[in-house]
């Protein structure tokens, strides 16, 4: 989506300006200069690999999944088999990119080019299960190539933004990030025009509620991406919040990130009814699930220094009578 757009988007939540970062494709090819690295091999002459090793390839992604993301895998459950096994590809890829970032043994930037050169490559290695996977998933599915682009440059913010100056600027980042998953989603599981706006704001209060339920986690490793001004509105600055400080004024600051992120999963639940029929409830499972980590957020009294929110699998089934009644309606 266009940088105006999304401006345009931003504004109906109170955003007053979208900032103008490098665009995707100037992001990468920054990323490849700065280490050194070609952006991209040229196309060679490998055979296609057998369908056996994709189909383990496939089953591999869906045990990442299960044990790295139990409330994402649980709402892939409600998908049709071969939605759910293209989703848990994608959703595989994104996380190893993410963790190429967060959990580099040595430079995170050339780790990240190489293995951008890697997923950009015509033919994935057949010793990735991860990229044998997404490839076969973004060619069945014929994914923008540009919006893929998106998502890599979101994941090269982190190698040198820690600091968000507005929510404007944090907007951008969701939307590269998190927002960009739910628009290549939906190639994969179909949706009506006039969803984008929907599933772009969902995408932004994902990864809000990832953030907010991160804080300490995030400050570990030096990141504080709460707002600059936001933080100023509350009387704290990034460094209480790399010191763990817990008070009334970053418990202030929290009830005023989870209020705004509550209206965006509300604003975007209506777009869930533009959404392929058998891919509705996978869908509205993850936006109520999430929802669900903020209600434990304001339970711990918005602690997210020293403890973290989720919901157990009771939690989560206790959920589904209502949330499937929800669903219908739409």
């Amino acid at each position: 989506m266009a940088l105006q757009s999304l401006s345009s988007l931003a504004l109906s939540v109170g955003v007053t300006a979208i900032p103008q970062p490098l665009p995707a494709e100037e992001q990468l090819a920054l990323l490849f200069h700065l280490t050194e690295l070609p952006p991209q091999p040229g196309p060679d002459d490998r055979p296609p690999h057998p369908p056996q090793r994709v189909a383990e390839a496939y089953r591999y992604c869906e045990r990442m999944i299960r044990q790295h993301s139990k409330s994402f895998f649980f709402s892939t459950q409600f998908l049709p088999v071969e939605k759910r096994r293209a989703v848990h590809a994608f959703y595989a890829f994104c996380r190893v990119t993410d963790d190429t970032v967060d959990h580099a043994t040595g430079d995170p930037a050339r780790a990240l080019a190489e293995w951008v050169q890697q997923a950009r490559a015509e033919h994935p290695a057949s010793d990735n299960p991860v990229l044998l996977a997404w490839h076969d998933t973004r060619t069945s599915y014929n994914l923008s190539p540009t919006l893929v682009d998106e998502l890599l440059a979101g994941m090269a913010m982190d190698l040198s933004i820690h600091r968000y100056a507005t929510f404007a600027d944090l907007w951008l980042y969701c939307y590269r990030v998190a927002s960009v998953v739910g628009l290549l989603s939906m190639g994969v599981t179909g949706a009506a025009p006039g969803a984008t706006p929907y599933a772009i704001k969902l995408g932004v209060a994902l990864q809000m509620t990832n953030i907010l339920r991160d804080v300490g986690e995030d400050a570990k490793r030096g990141r504080v991406y709460l707002p600059q001004e936001d933080l100023e509105r509350f009387g704290l600055t990034a460094e209480d919040i790399l010191t763990g400080v817990y008070d009334e004024r970053f418990c202030s600051l929290m009830r005023f990130e989870v209020d705004r992120t509550y209206r965006l999963y509300a604003e975007s639940w209506p777009g869930i009814s533009l959404l392929a029929p058998d891919s509705r409830l996978a869908v509205a499972a993850a936006a109520r699930i999430y929802a669900g980590i903020l209600d434990k957020l304001v339970a711990n009294d918005y602690d997210s220094h020293t403890k973290r929110a989720y919901l157990t699998l009771r939690e989560k089934l206790a959920r589904l009578p209502q949330l499937w009644i929800d669903t219908q309606k739409l």
